[in-house]
């Protein structure tokens, strides 16, 4: 019988259906990504843990450098993937898949390198922020400082205003949408550019709570139906080319309850408040926005 926190992962993100850890090995953009930040950031002979590890593919990434690999998965579904898959590969036997809640393990040795990949756009759903919070007092209890690098480095999270169809073949229907970054959104008109709302940065302490007001300038005429949230993960900072690896989530697009319908020029104040790790409808039921004079115009955040 499962526990509270087993029942609550059902829905947020620790007991994802094994197809879905599948589609993430054909998501191109974010194997790619990683397996760049993961050579970049781990060097030879190091330690690492990686937390919620799935099919062990970032795991399997590490090994190719490091000594040692702790591989922490919670569903014991995929800790038999992830095992039967790194049987597989090479130096997969540098991986150990150790079946146990992320949220209480600590590796048995000092560790220099955290992946963790729990991460849904705007920290919603999954438990990456919480996690790695809890993770950090734990070690530092256990082993002292310094803190592991941690891969991502840190999250920007940004908001855009859109006016967005919602007509499925004379169907309405005001729903969630998921699109894909870089590509053209023939549904979606951008209203304004988007702002950066939080910034998370992983070897510092993290609020749970984000809480945010701000206002856009109207770049055209529209209805302000829905607001698009961006998240881009800085999987590690290059320092020596000042450069980063990053990966975008796929944008989310959430309808609001009151449109607003806008004039190019004009203001419009925009505010909602969630908890990271919470589930989509709890931000939704905060969003709101209203018209206001127009104003000089505010900086713009590039996705």
């Amino acid at each position: 019988m499962l526990n509270e926190r087993e029942i609550e992962s059902c829905y947020l993100g620790q007991f994802i259906p094994l197809h879905y850890h599948h589609n993430m090995l054909m998501d191109a953009n974010r194997m790619h990504n990683f397996k760049a930040a993961i050579d970049y950031v781990v060097k030879p002979g190091m330690k690492v843990l990686e937390l919620g590890g799935g099919t062990g593919v970032l795991s399997f990434f590490a090994a190719q450098k490091a000594d040692k690999v702790y591989c922490v998965e919670f569903n014991p579904d995929m800790v038999q993937e992830a095992r039967k898959f790194l049987a597989m590969n090479n130096n997969g036997e540098r991986v150990d898949v150790v079946h146990a809640d992320a949220f209480e393990y600590l590796p048995p040795e000092p560790v220099d390198v955290v992946i963790c990949e729990m991460i849904h756009v705007a920290m919603l759903r999954e438990k990456q922020v919480e996690v790695i919070e809890h993770f950090k007092q734990r070690y530092l209890e256990r082993f002292g400082g310094p803190l592991p690098v941690f891969v991502p480095e840190a999250v920007l999270m940004a908001v855009q205003p859109v006016q967005q169809e919602y007509d499925f073949d004379g169907f309405i229907a005001p729903i969630v949408q998921f699109q894909q970054p870089g590509q053209i959104q023939n549904a979606t008109v951008e209203l304004s550019q988007p702002q950066v709302y939080a910034l998370i940065d992983f070897t510092q302490p993290n609020e749970m709570l984000y809480r945010w007001e701000g206002q856009f300038i109207a770049d055209r005429d529209g209805q302000l139906n829905a607001l698009r949230f961006i998240t881009k993960n800085i999987l590690a900072v290059v320092s020596e080319r000042n450069s980063t690896i990053d990966w975008l989530n796929h944008y989310m697009t959430l309808p609001l309850a009151e449109p607003v319908q806008l004039r190019a020029g004009e203001a419009v104040q925009v505010s909602f408040a969630y908890r990271a790790g919470g589930q989509i409808q709890s931000l939704q039921a905060t969003m709101r926005a209203a018209a206001l004079r127009a104003t000089a115009a505010l900086p713009a955040f590039a996705a």
